[in-house]
């Protein structure tokens, strides 16, 4: 692929989400919320103060990119900080975030896009989190000599950058002016490939699971909820995570209650999985302390408080590792909850890190799932062992946003 064969994607991309949204809410958001978006820029984007660019792929990239956001705002107040998004998950959620100046979705990547978005924001510097590498983008800020990073990155020897199909893309990445990678491996994947200029600076996610966790919210009806009961919170579940987590609510062999948290929380799935669950099981939104206090499962149907409730749990089960893979395991680690997962997890070094420390443990079947929970479950010896591992390792592993921001200042200048 060239970059012309790279555009042809990009505009058949854009037909397809366009002709996609007439049928899908999610796709209807994707093209409703990029409508007039360079009108909304030129008259809501002020240059009275120099602006920093962050742009996030979705929801779990701006929670990853979130400590260096805020970290970048308390360091520079003399600067703007512009937040864009690709997914209407991340910027439905986060669209009104107070840690940012000016909120939008990034329009899509075609070179006159690229051209009339940095005409318009003019950014001193562009911080891309993880990934989401926008060639036109990326090929326009260094037409106009603007440094551009990548933080928390994190590469792999099958991704297409290391193919030879891959080789236009890869002389794009040499161009970067810093990789801010997740470990080791990444970098020296990059320098193998010919690209030195790579710190190998950790995850942000660490530093910014542990704040959470150091300024967590109180939800007293969890509270009442659980009671003097063991807590076993299932977060980010799909149907087939569902059905593992059942066998063990079936079982009722110990003083046991349940939150489950669903990754999709639009009503046909809440009242799917509502109909799965025995007894009276209780929804967040429609629950007070009488409905709770007799509840054995308590379904959440909304989104933003999952990271909070962590705290308040035994055990946590996190979901996707039946699917895709999983989903963010160090919200309940840093809460010092040991955690089990479904057997895909090999992309993720902090799941591959948290087994081998015994603060996570991996499951291929409910036979397993059953075995492992109740083991912890009834042992409070091996209970407390394993949630001291996995608290510890997120303690272990802070930093990332500290070596980002030494390398900012010394880019941007001090206050």
């Amino acid at each position: 692929m060239n970059f012309f064969l790279y555009n042809l994607f990009i505009h058949l991309y854009h037909l397809a989400i366009r002709i996609i949204g007439l049928f899908n809410k999610k796709a209807r958001l994707w093209v409703r919320g990029r409508k007039d978006i360079f009108r909304r820029l030129e008259n809501e984007i002020s240059h009275d103060r120099p602006i920093v660019w962050f742009h996030c792929a979705s929801l779990g990239e701006f929670e990853q990119g979130r400590p260096v956001i805020e970290a970048c705002k308390e360091t520079f107040p003399q600067k703007r900080i512009l937040l864009t998004f690709f997914s209407p998950s991340g910027y439905e959620i986060r669209k009104n975030y107070t840690g940012a100046d000016y909120i939008f979705y990034l329009p899509i990547d075609t070179q006159r896009n690229a051209r009339r978005f940095i005409s318009i924001v003019k950014p001193e510097l562009a911080v891309f989190v993880k990934y989401e590498y926008w060639f036109n983008f990326m090929r326009e800020l260094r037409k106009n000599q603007i440094p551009q990073i990548f933080i928390s990155a994190i590469f792999r020897p099958e991704q297409r950058f290391f193919s030879k199909w891959g080789r236009w893309q890869l002389k794009q990445l040499s161009k970067v002016n810093r990789f801010f990678v997740q470990n080791q491996d990444a970098a020296d994947i990059l320098k193998n490939a010919g690209i030195q200029q790579v710190t190998v600076s950790g995850d942000t996610r660490f530093d910014r699971v542990f704040s959470i966790a150091q300024q967590k919210q109180d939800f007293p009806l969890i509270r009442h909820f659980k009671g003097d009961s063991q807590l076993l919170l299932a977060g980010s579940t799909w149907p087939a995570d569902e059905e593992i987590i059942l066998e063990l609510i079936h079982a009722d062999q110990m003083n046991l209650k349940f939150v489950i948290a669903p990754h999709e929380v639009d009503p046909e799935r809440i009242q799917s999985l509502m109909s799965k669950m025995p007894g009276k099981p209780v929804k967040y939104s429609e629950a007070d302390e009488n409905k709770v206090i007799d509840a054995k499962v308590l379904v959440i149907n909304n989104i933003g408080i999952l990271s909070h409730l962590y705290q308040y749990a035994t055990l946590a089960y996190i979901g996707g590792g039946f699917g895709v893979g999983i989903h963010n395991i160090l919200e309940a680690a840093t809460f010092g909850n040991p955690v089990i997962f479904g057997p895909r997890y090999q992309k993720f070094r902090e799941a591959i890190d948290l087994i081998e420390s015994g603060g996570a443990f991996s499951i291929r079947s409910k036979s397993d799932f059953l075995e492992i929970a109740i083991a912890l479950l009834a042992d409070n010896q091996k209970l407390d062992t394993a949630s001291a591992n996995a608290k510890q390792y997120v303690e272990r592993m802070r930093g990332a946003t500290k070596i980002i921001m030494d390398y900012l200042i010394n880019t941007l200048g001090e206050k």
